[in-house]
C-alpha cells in the first residue's frame, strides 16, 4: 500500500501528464477558437451561433475535475472503516474551505461523477461527506444561515442518490426539517427566512430548498416534501420572479421590499426547481417559467459574447456560476431544450477551459487566462461544473 504522501505525489504526476497531453491534443482547437472569437466581437448573431457549437471533449471534463482535486483535495484520517477529507480554501492549502462552499464543491464532484462514473471520484465524494460530518456534526442548528444548512442538505441527498447510504438521507432530511421548522412562516405570504434573525427572505435559501424537498420526496415517498417544494416555489413565483422578464430577484425584506437583484445562482436554482416541479405538476407553467429565467440569464445577464457574468464583487459570489451550470444543464437535459440552449452552454464551457492555467484550473472570469499565482477553491468550481454539466445533454 502506498503512503498517503506517495499516493498524492503519484496523482499529481498523473494529472500533470494528462494535462500536458490535453494541451497537445487541443492546441489546434484552441487556435481555431481564438480566431472565431475575434469574429464574434465584431460580428453578427449568426457568427455567435457558430462559436457556441464548440464543446470540450469528455476526457477534458474529467481531467478538469482531477486537476481541481490535485490542487485542493486533502485526506486527513480515518472515519470508522472509511476515510475523511476536505477541500482547502485556496492554492496555498492554508485552511479548510468553509461550510457552504465545501458543500457546493462536493456537489461539483457529484456532477463530475454523474458524467464520468469514475470510482476515484465516488470515493472522494464519500470521504468529503465524512469530513463534513466530522467537522460539523449531524445537525447544524448552530449555523444561523438557513441557506448554508439547505446547501449542505442538498449535497447530502444528492450523494445518497449515488451511494444509497441511509446516513446521507437522514442527514439531508433532518437538516431540511430543522430549517423548515425555524424558517417558514406566513409573514410575506410564506417563504423561508435567510437567517435566524428573520430579516429577509432570499432566493438563495428558498430555491435550493424546493429542489432539496423534491429529492427528499423521491427518496422517502413522503408527499409532504413534494407539497413543501410546491409551497416554496409558488411563493417565489409570487414574490421574487418577474414574469415579464424572467429575472429571479435575490431577496425581500420583512417590509416586503426587494433588496437584491438577480444572480446566476438565483436564476439557476429557480430553473432547477421549476424543472423538478414541472415533472409532477406539468400544467402549472413551471417549465415555461424556467425557460424564461434561462432566457434572462442568457440575454440580459451574460455579456456581449454571451459569457456568464464574472460576479467577483465578493468571495461568496465567485462560485455562483457553478450552481447555475448545474441546474441549467439539468434543465436542458430533462426538458429537452438542447436546440435552444446547448450551444450557448457549450460555448461557456469551452471558453472556461480555453483560459485555464498551467495546472488546469479555471477561475470564474472566462474571457482571459486564469492566473498561475493564486486562485481559490470556490471560484475554480465554475468551469469544472460547466464542463461536466454540458455532458448531461
Amino acid at each position: 500500500m502506498k503512503t498517503p504522501s506517495r499516493a498524492k505525489a503519484l496523482f499529481r504526476t498523473k494529472c500533470t501528464v494528462a494535462l500536458l497531453l490535453a494541451l497537445i491534443f487541443s492546441g489546434c482547437q484552441k487556435q481555431e477558437m481564438v480566431a472565431k472569437d475575434s469574429t464574434t466581437l465584431a460580428g453578427t448573431k449568426a457568427n455567435l451561433v457558430t462559436i457556441n457549437s464548440v464543446q470540450p471533449v469528455k476526457a477534458e471534463a474529467l481531467l478538469a475535475m482531477q486537476c481541481y482535486n490535485n490542487a485542493f483535495y486533502h485526506q486527513y484520517g480515518t472515519y470508522g472503516p472509511s476515510f475523511k477529507a476536505y477541500y482547502y480554501t485556496d492554492v496555498t492549502q492554508s485552511g479548510r474551505m468553509d461550510f457552504w462552499r465545501q458543500a457546493e464543491a462536493i456537489e461539483m464532484l457529484i456532477d463530475a461523477y454523474t458524467i464520468n462514473n469514475d470510482l476515484d471520484l465516488k470515493n472522494k465524494m464519500v470521504y468529503l461527506y465524512n469530513g463534513m460530518r466530522d467537522n460539523y456534526g449531524l445537525l447544524w442548528t448552530s449555523n444561523i444561515y438557513n441557506d448554508d444548512v439547505i446547501w449542505g442538505a442538498l449535497m447530502c441527498i444528492r450523494a445518497f442518490q449515488i451511494t444509497n447510504d441511509g446516513g446521507m438521507k437522514d442527514m439531508a432530511k433532518n437538516n431540511f426539517d430543522m430549517v423548515w421548522t425555524r424558517a417558514w412562516d406566513t409573514n410575506l405570504g410564506g417563504g423561508l427566512w435567510w437567517t435566524t434573525a428573520n430579516n429577509t427572505k432570499n432566493a438563495c435559501v428558498n430555491a435550493p430548498a424546493a429542489i432539496c424537498a423534491m429529492y427528499l420526496y423521491q427518496a422517502t415517498g413522503d408527499t409532504g416534501y413534494r407539497d413543501k417544494a410546491k409551497q416554496i416555489l409558488d411563493w417565489m413565483v409570487t414574490k421574487l420572479y418577474v414574469s415579464g422578464t424572467g429575472e429571479v430577484r435575490g431577496a425581500m425584506n420583512s417590509a416586503g421590499v426587494i433588496t437584491e437583484g438577480a444572480r446566476t445562482y438565483t436564476q439557476g436554482t429557480f430553473i432547477g426547481a421549476c424543472s423538478m416541479l414541472h415533472n409532477v405538476y406539468p400544467s402549472n407553467g413551471y417549465k415555461a417559467m424556467g425557460a424564461k429565467a434561462m432566457d434572462y440569464t442568457k440575454n440580459t445577464m451574460s455579456n456581449a459574447q454571451r459569457l456568464l457574468p464574472d460576479e467577483y464583487d465578493n468571495g461568496d459570489c465567485q462560485g455562483f456560476k457553478a450552481i447555475f451550470a448545474r441546474w441549467a444543464c439539468k434543465f436542458v437535459h430533462d426538458q429537452s431544450y438542447q436546440s435552444t440552449y446547448a450551444a450557448w452552454l457549450n460555448y461557456n464551457a469551452a471558453e472556461a477551459w480555453n483560459y485555464r492555467n498551467s495546472n488546469g484550473l479555471m477561475w470564474g472570469q472566462w474571457w482571459h487566462r486564469t492566473p498561475d499565482s493564486y486562485v481559490n477553491s470556490f471560484e475554480t468550481t465554475c468551469g469544472v461544473a460547466m464542463m461536466n454539466g454540458v455532458w448531461l445533454f
